[in-house]
């Protein structure tokens, strides 16, 4: 069984998924299918917001998952893709970041 570290680095999240997706025979998707699974989970993200705060109305029957739940999922999937490319995401938020704090915001 794994086991991710007790104070994870955004790296160790990335190692941790590389490994479930072995584990768990995620790792033969390939990453049209990782996009459109992260497409699905921010979809469940929204409803699971709606419903929390009950924004507009909603299926009282459909079983929505918690936010926190949904907001893992993604992480998990953008985790998945990040390795299929062979991004650092930390490096690329550190340089993201970067740019962002030259940017004017209105």
């Amino acid at each position: 069984m794994l086991k991710l570290a007790e104070k994870p680095a955004l790296k160790d999240f990335q190692d941790y998924v590389k490994k479930l997706e072995i584990e768990r025979n995620f790792d033969k998707e390939n990453i049209l299918q990782k996009c459109l699974l992260l497409g699905e989970e921010v979809g469940e993200l929204n409803k699971a917001v709606r419903k929390n705060f009950k924004l507009l109305r909603t299926d009282s029957n459909s079983k929505t998952k918690e936010i926190g739940e949904e907001l893992a999922d993604i992480i998990i999937i953008t985790c998945a893709i990040a390795n299929r490319v062979n991004v650092d995401l930390e490096e690329a938020f550190r340089k993201k970041e970067k740019i962002n704090k030259k940017r004017v915001w209105d």
